[in-house]
């Protein structure tokens, strides 16, 4: 199992030191990956509906730091040498298609290939409007960009044909430094799971506090998988810890191993803050030092 460590570029970890301290102490620790959160903006007026809280709330104030997260994984890329680099997730349809490419193959490229797009749709239709960006279309959308990033990250001349991007002949610099990024698409339904299995590298269905529908969304990815001719082994499965860093319960994790997960990620903002450091290295002592002997 690899552990991940997840929510890095929200609150006190967007201070430049603080997030240096905080991704060193995750690779010091073992940490197989940091990953980021995505909202453009927040809106203060916006429908309960986010799909991890009860009552549909965000789960952190809306004046919470959240810095953008491409360029925070690129700053503490550099304070860093072999921990990966994800998002988790990237709203892609509120962004341009061919300026993400270019983006993601920079962050990669100077980051040694370490990076992973982990991309979805978003929930939040009040943040696409304050975007301009349409949000009932956004699922195809999100379809539609993905084999044209990686027709764009080869280096040579792409072109890509759909209803929502069209591109003829166009050159994409610089590469990401190997073939190209591994990209998870991120999401808590059916649609998401069978879209990972489909066109996906990994899929990241987020929270599993219910175990038995964790296990449907890895079946479905693998049965989409199967079904597109692809190997399912080869789609990654990567899911975020819900609870106190301290109640890590090595059994279940096994029990996630054995469902089909690849990788659990831990929030950030799970640990006590002023002894960040510290009870990372703790953890990665107790807990990810056993799955690695």
């Amino acid at each position: 199992m690899k552990f991940g460590l997840t929510h890095g570029n929200l609150g006190r970890t967007t201070d430049p030191d603080k997030a240096v301290e905080m991704a060193q102490a995750a690779e010091a620790a073992g940490f197989e990956s940091l990953w980021t959160v995505d909202h453009a903006i927040i809106p203060t007026r916006y429908e309960k509906v986010y799909p991890e809280t009860t009552d549909g709330h965000f789960p952190f104030p809306l004046d919470h730091p959240l810095a953008d997260p491409l360029p925070w994984l690129t700053w503490v890329g550099a304070a860093t040498s072999h921990v990966k680099l994800g998002t988790a997730i990237l709203v892609l349809p509120q962004r341009n298609v061919l300026v993400t490419a270019k983006e993601a193959a920079t962050v990669d490229r100077l980051t040694g290939g370490r990076l992973i797009l982990g991309v979805g749709t978003g929930w939040c239709r009040e943040e696409f409007e304050a975007l301009g960006a349409d949000f009932d279309s956004r699922g195809r959308r999100l379809r539609e960009a993905i084999p044209a990033l990686r027709a764009l990250w080869t280096g040579e001349p792409a072109s890509h044909e759909s209803g929502s991007l069209s591109f003829d002949g166009v050159i994409c610099q610089p590469r990401p430094a190997g073939k190209s990024i591994p990209i998870h698409v991120g999401g808590f339904s059916t649609t998401a799971a069978a879209r990972a299995g489909r066109i996906g590298d990994g899929f990241f269905p987020a929270g599993y506090g219910d175990l038995d529908r964790l296990a449907a969304l890895v079946t479905r990815t693998r049965e989409a998988a199967a079904e597109a001719g692809r190997d399912p082994g080869d789609v990654e499965i990567t899911t975020r810890w819900t609870r106190d860093p301290a109640d890590v319960d090595p059994d279940l994790v096994r029990r996630l191993a054995e469902l089909g997960v690849d990788r659990v990620t831990v929030p950030v903002m799970l640990f006590d803050p002023d002894d960040l450091a510290d009870g990372i290295a703790r953890f990665g002592q107790t807990y990810i030092d056993p799955f690695r002997s």
